[in-house]
């Protein structure tokens, strides 16, 4: 074989060199001094949820942030349901329009990841890119890494934690159920005082959901796709025990709240005692704001409850790339993350791994504000992994088959 030229070793090696370069800490720093100087100047289009005032009021105060930490203005582009922003990037794709897209950063779900993902529309891997990553436990299989059972593989950059409970009004419930048997049987003894949202909306496939896990027999199935050949026996519990409480709901179970809302509208009203959230704070929010009675106050399921990380995503189209990564990063900080943790704010717990945060920012959480109906993170107990997104579809196509004929 002949030797190859002194100089063109030297050129392989050099090239080998810069590889292994562009690994280290140094050269990842300048890489995010390029990002955010790329970014100055940037505003990101953040398709986000707009049903919340007080999630809008953290995204505009985000915003404000942003801009003036690092140049960077945030347009909160308010949707009623993330499909509508995922619509737009496909169309935006099967235009052809593979640059300067419409949505810059979205909040997104894990049915409507997992459809992104499929259709290679996100952009990354990127969250290793961050520089406040580092406050993050991104080993295989935390919760920061799957999303509805799917790896987000770093395309996807965590903000904000997401647990079923239940919320009662203690002044009309003495001990409220902590199961789903329990549930039964309570219901049967208070006809009437207990509804959920209609599965159509999301809450209400949650809490069918909730109640799968429960009672299915094997809750590992749930965590694969659904199969037919699996279906039938893991939700046969489910159906059995839906059809024994559904007589004893709230106007016998013939018609649901449209969602959540409606539903904490129920129990202020006094018209039901206990409703559900995804949100473990969120009750404890709507006591200060006037939406529920000050003896309000949350019960976690005695076995676990599921759970999940909220994220934001890239399009792969983004017109503002660098922007999208700059907010994603702050969204990130111990700075951000503890303010939205203030239930005076919002009260959405943190996605911060605490073993990574030093004493400053420790002291940050320490000392926020508490309230009664605001649960701990112990007092959260076990998180239930969520099935897969395949299971939410034919859950609820199965739950309207049997009980809207």
């Amino acid at each position: 074989m002949r030797q190859l030229p002194v100089v063109l070793w030297l050129i392989i090696m050099l090239v080998g060199s810069g590889a292994a370069m562009a690994e280290t800490p140094q050269s990842a720093e300048a890489d995010w001094v390029q990002t955010r100087a790329d970014a100055r100047g940037q505003t990101v289009y953040w398709n986000a949820w707009g049903g919340d005032s007080r999630t809008n009021r953290f995204i505009e105060w985000v915003g404000e942030q942003t801009e003036q930490r690092f140049g960077v203005a945030i347009r909160h582009v308010k949707l009623s349901d993330t499909s509508d922003a995922v619509t737009r990037v496909v169309t935006e794709k099967a235009a052809g329009r593979d640059e300067s897209g419409s949505v810059d950063l979205l909040w997104i779900n894990g049915p409507n990841f997992l459809s992104m993902k499929e259709q290679d529309l996100l952009h990354g891997p990127f969250v290793r890119e961050l520089p406040n990553s580092r406050y993050l436990d991104l080993s295989p299989g935390s919760a920061s890494t799957t999303d509805f059972t799917v790896p987000t593989e770093g395309f996807e950059s965590p903000w904000r934690l997401a647990r079923f409970v239940f919320n009662y009004d203690s002044a009309r419930v003495e001990d409220p159920p902590r199961s789903m048997p329990a549930l039964l049987d309570w219901a049967r003894a208070h006809p009437g005082r207990f509804t959920h949202p209609h599965p159509d909306n999301f809450m209400g496939a949650t809490f069918l959901k909730q109640a799968l896990v429960e009672l299915t027999p094997d809750p590992t199935v749930l965590q694969r796709p659904v199969a037919e050949a699996d279906f039938e026996a893991a939700t046969d519990p489910l159906w059995s025990w839906y059809d024994r409480i559904r007589p004893h709901l709230w106007r016998s179970g013939r018609t649901f709240p449209a969602n959540e809302s409606e539903q904490q509208q129920l129990l202020n009203d006094g018209a039901v005692d206990i409703g559900m959230s995804f949100d473990p704070a969120s009750t404890a929010a709507a006591i200060q704001q006037g939406l529920l009675p000050e003896s309000a106050r949350v019960i976690v399921p005695a076995g676990g409850s599921i759970g999940n990380v909220s994220f934001v995503a890239i399009p792969y189209n983004a017109r503002h790339t660098a922007g999208a990564k700059v907010v994603a990063n702050f969204l990130l900080s111990p700075r951000a993350q503890a303010r939205m943790q203030d239930i005076d704010v919002l009260g959405a717990f943190s996605v911060l791994d605490f073993d990574r945060l030093d004493e400053t920012a420790r002291a940050r959480f320490e000392s926020l504000p508490d309230a009664p109906a605001l649960p701990s993170r112990e007092a959260l107990g076990q998180t239930l992994p969520e099935p897969h997104p395949s299971w939410m579809t034919r859950l609820v196509e199965a739950w309207s088959q049997r009980y809207t004929r």
